[in-house]
C-alpha cells in the first residue's frame, strides 16, 4: 500500500498490479455534462415532440367523435360545433396550431438527426432552427387569429 497526504493526513490507498507492475486505480468517470438527455436542447425537443404529439393525437379523436354525430343527431352535432364558436375554444385552436406547427418541424429535424450522417452533430442547430422557423409560421399565423378572438369578446 501507498501512502498519500491529503491536507496533511497520511490516508493508504491501494495500489493494483498486474504481473507486479503497479496501475492505478479505476476513477468514477463522470458522465459529460449538456449531454442530449441530460436538460438539454435534445431532452426538451424530445419532451416537446411526445407532449405535442399526445395533444394532437387527443384534437383528431375529438374531431372524430364529434364528426360522427352528424350520423347519429344532426342537432347534437349543431350543438358542439356552436361550443366550438367560444373565446376559450379560439385559444385552444391556437394552442392546437402552434402543437401542430412545431410537431411537423421537429418531425423533420429527427429525421435529419436519424438519416443524415452529421444530424447527430448538428442536432442542437437543428432545434433552434426548428424554434426560428415556429416563431416566423406562428407569427404570421397569430395576428389573424388574435383578431378573431379579440371579436369574440364584443
Amino acid at each position: 500500500m501507498a501512502e498519500q497526504t491529503a491536507g496533511g493526513t497520511a490516508t493508504a490507498v491501494p495500489t493494483v498490479s498486474i504481473d507486479g507492475a503497479p496501475i492505478d486505480a479505476p476513477r468514477a468517470r463522470r458522465s459529460p455534462q449538456g449531454t442530449l438527455y441530460r436538460g438539454s436542447t435534445g431532452m426538451w425537443s424530445w419532451v416537446l415532440h411526445r407532449i405535442t404529439g399526445v395533444a394532437i393525437y387527443f384534437f383528431l379523436l375529438v374531431h372524430i367523435l364529434d364528426t360522427a354525430l352528424v350520423r347519429l343527431s344532426p342537432e347534437a352535432y349543431n350543438a358542439v360545433i356552436g361550443t366550438y364558436k367560444t373565446p376559450i375554444m379560439n385559444l385552444g385552436e391556437i394552442a392546437l396550431v402552434m402543437a401542430i406547427v412545431f410537431h411537423a418541424f421537429n418531425g423533420l429535424r429527427i429525421i435529419l438527426v436519424d438519416f443524415w450522417s452529421k444530424g447527430p452533430k448538428y442536432q442542437r442547430a437543428m432545434f433552434w432552427i426548428v424554434i426560428a422557423l415556429w416563431a416566423v409560421a406562428i407569427a404570421g399565423f397569430l395576428p389573424r387569429q388574435l383578431m378573431n378572438l379579440v371579436a369574440d369578446f364584443h
